[in-house]
């Protein structure tokens, strides 16, 4: 278990990528591409929990048509800092069948979560499937998704704050941090 001056330390030697100003602007102009894309789809959004909540937060109030909300609860960290099996907690209660989706997620590291979250979509018989992601790491490999709205792009470096976790905490960090030596 981490201790509370282990993770003081972690975060004051973390460089800081994106500050709240510059997360906020980032999410305006994705508002805006997704309200001139999705303004008469009457959609339903599915956040990604955990780490989707505050992309989620601070997106839905940007946006300016009549939407519907729901979640799902999945995992392949569980409080590390590297992706195992995914893990379903909790899907959608609401009908998928003939709706447009709109998937808001933290980040788009391997690609693998959301993948799996637009597959079971489609497999409920979504009409269109639609993501929003707050950070795009940047990997030199191919990803098997690609985001529709992205925010902001990150090097391929572990990453902490705006709903990304380190093991469980950090969640709440003003901005969107990138870990030393991990």
């Amino acid at each position: 278990m981490l201790t509370l001056d282990t993770l003081k330390t972690i975060q004051e030697n973390a460089e800081l990528l994106y500050d709240e100003n510059q997360i906020d602007t980032a999410l305006t102009k994705v508002a805006h591409q997704i309200n001139t894309q999705l303004n008469n789809k009457n959609p339903l959004v599915i956040c990604v929990i955990n780490g989707g909540i505050i992309t989620a937060g601070n997106l839905l109030p940007k946006l300016n048509f009549p939407l519907t909300f729901d979640s799902v609860h999945v995992s392949r960290y569980a409080h590390n800092t590297h992706g195992d099996t995914l893990k379903w907690i909790a899907k959608p209660k609401s009908s998928l069948t003939d709706r447009t989706i709109l998937i808001v997620d933290d980040i788009l590291d391997e690609g693998i979560t959301l993948h799996k979250i637009a597959t079971f979509c489609r497999n409920q018989g979504a009409k269109e499937i639609f993501s929003a992601i707050l950070v795009d790491k940047q990997l030199n490999k191919p990803k098997p998704i690609t985001a529709d709205f992205v925010a902001l792009t990150s090097p391929n470096r572990f990453l902490f704050g705006y709903g990304m976790d380190y093991q469980g905490y950090l969640r709440n960090a003003p901005g969107i941090f990138a870990c030393q030596n991990i």
